[in-house]
């Protein structure tokens, strides 16, 4: 199979489109999806227009009292204890699933933290890395059984423009000797999901597994800017010589809930993208490649779509986790 390009397709959406329109008439009836952070923003929006679809939505929770609040009168929701954190947690919530002998069709990796103080998981390993990226390595990997039953089943990695600001760290990812930055975590975090992505389409993809990953947009009524409250986004982009070079034009296009949700659900579910996969996307259309020095919003870096650091990322993932990711 041919990689898919990195460049738009044109679809007939756009940076308005909510998750209503992208759904549409599709019937996922006898579907199954699992959305984490499925009980909160995006994640929320996701899960309600996937159950409303008909599909069957297992929302994995952390706090289960505020998931049971959050989803309460959406019908065909499914709620289970999970915490990204913890990869007892995972394996257990994994086993369960498998041991339920369904198929997996949708698994929509949404949960994740943005920019938090220095904390460690309980291998010690940085929060944004092993809850945005790890976690949800390990959690793939565990449910791989039931996505390849699917038979055509699609993964969806939710990332952001942060994945803009730099790379993985690939010599001290867990800032354990380099000087803790919360936006460099984040954002090597975010071009984790990116990288994930595209080596996962390029293994699973023989088996009808397609993965994409996604910049939902810039959206302020989330609870993942928790530890950011004073700031609407992340700090602008400095050169060496002190230039301001990301585009102020961009900071104050916020996006709601349902327009942020789209992009997730698009790759979800839309037939658009039938024999694709492995790209970054936004504003429900494949994102553009753009160079390292672009001053571009948008656009994704080469750092985030390079096939050799996707490689290099998994061996790293699978040595982090102590799971071995077979497909």
């Amino acid at each position: 199979m041919i990689n898919t390009i990195q460049s738009p397709i044109h679809s007939e959406y756009g940076f308005s489109t909510t998750a209503k329109k992208v759904i549409g008439n599709i019937n996922l009836q006898d579907k199954v999806a699992i959305v984490t952070g499925g009980y909160s923003g995006i994640g929320l929006e996701t899960a309600r227009t996937l159950a409303k679809a008909g599909a069957t939505v297992i929302v994995p929770a952390r706090n289960a009292f505020k998931a049971k609040e959050a989803v309460e009168g959406i019908p065909n929701i499914e709620l289970e204890d999970l915490d990204l954190m913890d990869p007892d947690s995972i394996d257990s919530f994994a086993e369960r699933f498998i041991a339920s002998e369904r198929p997996l069709d949708i698994l929509v990796n949404s949960a994740g933290i943005m920019a938090s103080p220095l904390m460690r998981d309980k291998r010690g390993y940085e929060s944004q890395f092993a809850t945005n990226h790890l976690g949800h390595f390990q959690l793939t990997a565990r449910l791989w059984p039931a996505l390849k039953k699917a038979d055509n089943a699609r993964v969806v990695s939710v990332s952001s423009r942060a994945q803009r600001l730099g790379g993985v760290n690939f010599e001290d990812p867990n800032f354990e000797t380099t000087s803790y930055d919360k936006w460099k975590a984040y954002a090597q975090s975010k071009s984790a999901n990116v990288l994930f992505a595209i080596e996962l389409d390029r293994l699973a993809r023989i088996h009808g597994v397609r993965a994409f990953s996604v910049h939902p947009g810039l959206i302020p009524t989330t609870n993942i800017g928790r530890f950011n409250l004073n700031k609407k986004v992340a700090p602008k982009q400095i050169d060496n010589n002190g230039k301001n070079t990301s585009t102020d034009e961009m900071t104050d296009q916020f996006k709601s809930i349902e327009q942020g949700a789209a992009t997730s659900v698009w790759c979800a579910t839309s037939s658009q993208l039938d024999g694709i996969g492995g790209v970054y996307c936004d504003d429900v259309d494949i994102s553009e490649a753009v160079p390292a020095d672009s001053i571009k919003g948008n656009g994704v870096r080469p750092w985030a779509i390079d096939t050799e650091l996707a490689k290099k990322l998994w061996n790293l993932s699978e040595n982090l986790t102590g799971v071995k990711f077979t497909i």
